[in-house]
C-alpha cells in the first residue's frame, strides 16, 4: 500500500469522490490542471463520502461555529486530496505543498480565519509531514462563498 494511503487509513480518512455539483450547475474547468511538476488545484469546499458539499452551510461566526468552520476546512483538505489522487494517480508523488489560499465564508466582524484554515493545514502536515505538507498560506474572509460552503481552498502541489 503507498505510504500516503496508509497513513490516510491509519488516521481513519476516507478521501471523498468527485465533487458532484448541484442540479443545473457545471464546471468548464478541470479539479486540477497539470503543468509541468505542478498541480494547481481549483476552488474546493468540504465534501462527505457522497460527494456532495457537506453541512452546515453558511458564515463563520453567524451560522457555524468557528470549530464547525474548521471541521469543514479538514474536509476540504479531503476533497482536494481526493482531486490530487485522482488526477496524479497516487499521493505518493506530491514532494511539496507549494501554497494554499483559503477563503472562509465570514460573518461581519469575524476575524478568525486563520484558525479555521489551520484544519485544512494542520490534516495535510498530519498527513504528509512537516517537510512535504509545510505551504504558505493566505487564509481571508469573504462576504460570500460559492453555494454558501462555509470554506474554500485553492492551491498548488509539486510532484514527481
Amino acid at each position: 500500500m503507498p505510504r500516503i494511503a496508509a497513513e490516510l487509513a491509519r488516521l481513519g480518512l476516507t478521501l471523498p469522490p468527485p465533487f458532484q455539483p448541484p442540479a443545473g450547475v457545471t464546471f468548464p474547468f478541470p479539479a486540477v490542471r497539470i503543468v509541468g511538476r505542478r498541480a494547481l488545484f481549483s476552488g474546493h469546499g468540504p465534501q462527505e463520502s457522497h460527494g456532495r458539499y457537506s453541512g452546515p452551510l453558511g458564515k463563520v461566526g453567524r451560522d457555524l461555529t468557528p470549530e464547525q468552520g474548521y471541521r469543514a476546512a479538514r474536509l476540504t483538505a479531503l476533497s482536494v486530496l481526493g482531486s490530487l489522487e485522482r488526477a496524479l494517480g497516487d499521493l505518493d508523488r506530491v514532494r511539496a505543498f507549494v501554497r494554499v489560499f483559503g477563503m472562509v465564508n465570514s460573518a461581519p466582524s469575524f476575524h478568525r480565519q486563520p484558525g479555521v484554515l489551520n484544519g485544512f493545514s494542520e490534516l495535510v502536515l498530519e498527513v504528509f509531514g512537516p517537510e512535504r505538507g509545510a505551504h504558505a498560506r493566505s487564509a481571508v474572509g469573504m462576504a460570500e462563498l460559492p453555494f454558501d460552503i462555509p470554506v474554500e481552498v485553492e492551491g498548488e502541489v509539486e510532484f514527481d
